[in-house]
């Protein structure tokens, strides 16, 4: 019989840019559309799958491991919204270790445990910190573990900056069977010139927007009740926005190597818009045209 091909998405961001909340309800989404997910969170936070678990902290890989010398798998893997494998990787204490170790750690003991084959999965979802793409957190990528790479960002220039290193990192590794970028994710756009500004950054780095995600106040009510938008307000304009993400995540099938700018490259860019931004505010009319 043969093995049925998972499918498995790395979603990398920098802390506090909306990563885990939109990993959260793109993997809600998936698994309202009949399919068997898990979650893996790679963030020494370890608060990935909370909105998928109403709010609740799971024990992680790193912690039961320091506790016991053979771990199963239900000390691990714990249910969520509709069927939803929960897994948090965990970290070092802190002022100790790697914070990418977990990473390291999780595939290692998941594999071991077969846990890809005997639960039937058909999407495998790595939630990952992407400010500093190190020997840990670049795993995913670097071993090829994960099909397709996805980033959020939003337009803010610590976020870009995040995204073009995280490119750097798929360029590396690329011809040694690295995984390869699916696109942007565009988080929290909801002014005209972030949106500009975003589509300006994947034009430059060769890549594409695969979805852009209005900031909501749904999501902060859903996130306050311990849960996704996809479960607290399903009929909700975000909850489509979220759907139509998964969807398209889902039926993804062509990664491509994405030209990330050097970091002189990266400042000038910046500087330009920074001036661009500049005009706006004190009334002068520029647009896109006007020699970004």
């Amino acid at each position: 019989m043969s093995q049925k091909k998972v499918k498995t998405i790395a979603i990398y961001g920098k802390g506090g840019i909306g990563k885990s909340t939109t990993t959260s309800n793109i993997t809600a989404a998936l698994s309202t559309l009949g399919l068997k997910v898990m979650q893996i969170g790679c963030d020494p936070k370890s608060d990935s799958t909370t909105t998928l678990r109403g709010g609740g902290y799971i024990p992680t890989i790193l912690d039961t491991l320091r506790d016991k010398k053979s771990v199963k798998s239900n000390e691990i893997i714990f249910d969520g919204f509709n069927g939803i494998y929960c897994v948090e990787a965990g970290g070092p204490a802190p002022g100790v270790g790697c914070a990418g170790r977990g990473i390291i750690t999780s595939v290692e003991l998941l594999k071991q445990l077969r846990v890809f084959d005997e639960l039937d999965l058909d999407v495998v979802v790595y939630d990952v910190l992407g400010d500093v793409v190190c020997g840990g957190f670049a795993v995913p990528i670097r071993e090829g573990i994960a099909d397709h790479v996805f980033t959020v960002s939003s337009s803010d220039f610590m976020a870009i900056y995040a995204a073009n290193n995280l490119f750097k990192g798929i360029q590396k590794y690329s011809n040694n069977g690295g995984a390869l970028l699916g696109g942007v994710i565009a988080n929290s756009v909801n002014t005209g010139y972030a949106k500009e500004i975003i589509d300006d950054f994947v034009a430059q780095t060769k890549t594409q927007v695969i979805e852009y995600v209005p900031r909501s106040v749904t999501v902060t009510q859903s996130e306050l009740q311990g849960k996704t938008t996809i479960e607290a307000f399903p009929e909700s304009e975000q909850a489509k926005v979220y759907r139509g993400l998964a969807q398209k995540i889902y039926d993804h099938t062509e990664s491509k190597v994405p030209t990330p700018l050097n970091d002189k490259e990266l400042h000038e860019w910046a500087f330009k818009w920074a001036d661009t931004l500049l005009a706006m505010e004190t009334g002068e009319v520029r647009s896109k045209a006007a020699n970004i």
